[in-house]
């Protein structure tokens, strides 16, 4: 097999990990391709994500970790993250057990989809995400005005700080810490969360991916759009933005954890 390495390389322990990852792997048979950050920090060449072709990702870090790795695969192949982060809601592994898991993977390994959103603008993609797209704006203390349409309908329209799509497995991230549900990452659908809305009535809502949904941002102060943290784009003080599902599932591989006592653990940390 071979195995995409990816490690955070601001924390000497993941990269102790990373190291000791990669010999390990090695002593199996397994080659090994370091990402090209995490391989000038080991002192060995490396390669881009999104040109890797390989059977399986190890990234070693918290979720932004695995959110940028995500992020850079052209062509989404399995990951395993372990947690070197503060809570890391997206890794399945703890590093002191994480090579019993791994020596024992072999072709053919169980795999689970986490659905992503893909966001376009006048039919223009902006960029998938894995955890959530965020609308705030580029001035703090500046309130944002939505409208929320559905199958082409409005449904909703309120003043807030920001706006949250989350996916299922974005559910236990910002949309978690904004008031939203937990959601079972095998639900297919999009959850939105307004920001400190102006009404106490607007609430969270969770729309079946198979709607089409619009999010209309209407005669605001300029707004930004944030994808997983990791990508900013400007809108200006009014765009159109329609929801959809990604083409592309992120791919996990199954540490054969119970979801709901996984977060309840990492909840119990927190």
């Amino acid at each position: 097999m071979k195995c995409l390495l990816v490690s955070r390389i601001d924390m000497p322990g993941a990269l102790s990990c990373a190291r000791q990852m990669k010999d390990a792997l090695l002593k199996k048979g397994v080659t090994v391709l370091l990402e090209k950050d995490t391989a000038a920090c080991l002192g060995e060449p490396g390669h881009l994500c999104g040109q890797v072709d390989a059977d399986m990702a190890v990234v070693i870090g918290g979720d932004g970790t695995i959110l940028r790795t995500v992020q850079q695969m052209q062509h989404q192949i399995p990951i395993i993250g372990i947690n070197h982060g503060e809570v890391g809601f997206l890794a399945d592994l703890e590093p002191d057990e994480a090579w019993d898991f791994i020596k024992t993977l072999s072709p053919g390994f169980a795999v689970e989809e986490r659905m992503r959103l893909s966001l376009l603008r006048d039919n223009k993609p902006l960029g998938d995400a894995l955890n959530e797209a965020l609308i705030v704006t580029t001035r703090p203390a500046k309130m944002l005005r939505f409208s929320i349409v559905i199958d082409g309908r409005v449904t909703e329209q309120f003043r807030s700080d920001g706006l949250l799509v989350s996916t299922p497995t974005g559910s236990t991230a910002y949309a978690m810490s904004a008031g939203g549900p937990i959601v079972d990452p095998r639900i297919q659908g999009f959850l939105i969360v307004p920001l400190a809305p102006y009404m106490l009535s607007s609430r969270p809502h969770l729309i079946s991916s198979n709607r089409r949904l619009e999010i209309r941002l209407e005669c605001s102060k300029p707004a930004k759009l944030v994808i997983d943290g990791q990508k900013t784009v400007e809108l200006g003080s009014s765009a159109s933005l329609v929801v959809q599902k990604a083409e592309q599932p992120a791919l996990f591989i199954d540490a054969r954890r119970n979801f709901f006592e996984k977060v309840d653990d990492k909840l119990r940390k927190l």
